[in-house]
């Protein structure tokens, strides 16, 4: 459904898709996905290439910091046992990351389709999953639905089922309330802006009149909060979550 205002153009789904075998179509939610993918896998080329153990040059040790990082986010939550969730949640951080802020650019937002944050909260949920089987076996897991008593089974399981639709809602919501917040103030300083400007008389308020000129400043301090400080925000938490719900469940 589109949200036709003045101004950019908001949709609740991509706005537009291409088909390409069939039923599968080409959105532009999986293009810009892909641009994310590959900018990453570019950065991640550029910040590893021609290491050394010594003399190291500031790009390797901007990228050993990130790696540090990682470390102590991914151990520091889930403990040294699951160090090997470090690459997982690392690569989870900088997509969600890099999605949420390539809006600035003036594209369409990965993250602002719930498709996007429903894949990766399957992905989690799958891996949650997976570590309570591990942890107290297939038996064990089933069995913990009918805890503490059988007849609570069907509210256990939808408590279970909410785990990846309130990880994926929760991002989505936030991204996507910027991104309407952000195109309703621009549409609203446009109009004011036209209607204030049009007040001038002759020629000079006419043409005025079709320059948003209320529009600069006020958007971009906008900006500030919802695509710098809570697309940041967004992907720290989604990763916080992951990180406790899959040590949580590895503990039985």
């Amino acid at each position: 459904m589109d949200v036709n205002i003045t101004g950019p153009k908001v949709l609740w789904t991509s706005p537009w898709s291409i088909p390409v075998l069939g039923p599968f179509r080409l959105t532009e939610t999986i293009l810009i996905s892909w641009v994310v993918m590959a900018l990453i896998t570019l950065l991640c080329i550029w910040l590893t290439h021609d290491l050394k153990v010594e003399k190291v040059t500031k790009r390797q040790a901007f990228a050993e910091m990130l790696v540090e990082t990682a470390d102590k986010f991914v151990i520091g939550n889930m403990g040294e046992k699951f160090a090997y969730f470090v690459p997982f949640v690392a690569a989870l951080f900088a997509t969600s990351l890099v999605s949420n802020l390539i809006g600035l650019f003036g594209v369409w937002s990965p993250t602002a389709d719930l498709n996007t944050e429903a894949a990766w909260a399957i992905v989690v949920f799958t891996i949650i999953t997976s570590q309570k089987i591990k942890a107290g076996g297939l038996g064990g897991y089933l069995k913990g639905f009918t805890q503490p008593i059988a007849v609570l089974t069907p509210f256990n399981v939808l408590s279970e089922l909410a785990t990846p639709v309130s990880m994926a809602c929760r991002h989505f919501g936030n991204i996507l309330s910027g991104v309407v917040i952000s195109t309703l103030v621009y549409g609203a300083l446009a109009v004011a802006s036209s209607k204030l400007l049009g007040l001038i008389p002759g020629a000079v308020g006419a043409v005025l009149s079709h320059v948003p000129i209320l529009s600069v400043g006020v958007p971009a301090i906008l900006s500030v909060y919802f695509d710098w400080f809570s697309g940041v925000m967004q992907a720290y938490i989604f990763c916080m979550l992951t990180t406790m719900y899959i040590a949580n469940a590895a503990e039985g």
